[in-house]
């Protein structure tokens, strides 16, 4: 596993974003984690993570001109990784993100910041992905602004979990969307930071390993 990711799984440790314990998702598993970005909270924090993000986008070569952020989790997220991208790789890239209501004043519409145009590369970030709700809801949204081209979409975590069928959330993306998601992590890679002493959580690993052969794909 590569030296940031192993980064990434402690920073989250560290600022009470991944949690272990006893907890039921959405869908009502009963889990032995949780990822909880909304545990950010600190200039400093959204700083790194930005960089993570950026990281991402580097390490697979994702081309893009535009990162677009999902209301409301990915606003920050994507202002966060534009800065990083900036700071710490010299590539100036735009911003912009969706508003939940429509603004029928001054500029009105529903995305703010980089006005899109057709042939646009627009990469999107966001947090997790559980059943691909919010990039259902959000692709409309990009689409009736310009015919851009989506290049990716970079998370914080790949749970690598059955959705309602057989596929993951993320296979799901890209059989309905041909839209390639790339996880700055992995739940094997927490896995594997447990097993490895990266991150603490030692008592929880037989559950989290019997829970991947339950739920993984």
């Amino acid at each position: 596993m590569a030296d940031y990711k192993k980064e990434f799984i402690r920073f989250m440790a560290d600022c009470g974003v991944l949690k272990f314990g006893d907890f039921v998702t959405k869908s009502g598993r009963n889990t032995p984690y949780f990822i909880n970005t909304g545990e950010y909270k600190t200039g400093e924090q959204l700083a790194k993570l930005g960089g993570f993000y950026a990281q991402c986008i580097k390490e697979n070569n994702i081309p893009v001109e535009t990162v677009f952020g999902p209301a409301y989790k990915g606003i920050p997220l994507s202002v966060a990784c534009a800065i990083a991208l900036s700071n710490n790789y010299g590539v100036n890239v735009n911003y912009c993100f969706d508003r939940k209501e429509a603004k029928d004043h001054g500029e009105g519409g529903v995305i703010v910041g980089k006005k899109l145009v057709d042939g646009e590369k627009v990469c999107i970030i966001e947090d997790v992905i559980t059943a691909g709700t919010a990039i259902r809801q959000v692709l409309p949204v990009i689409k009736a602004a310009a015919n851009v081209e989506i290049t990716g979409m970079v998370i914080s975590v790949d749970r690598m979990e059955k959705g309602q069928h057989e596929l993951s959330a993320v296979q799901e993306v890209y059989n309905d969307f041909g839209i390639k998601v790339y996880p700055i992590v992995t739940i094997m890679d927490i896995i594997e930071a447990i097993k490895d002493g990266t991150v603490a959580g030692a008592e929880y690993l037989d559950k989290m390993i019997a829970y991947r052969e339950t739920y993984g794909i």
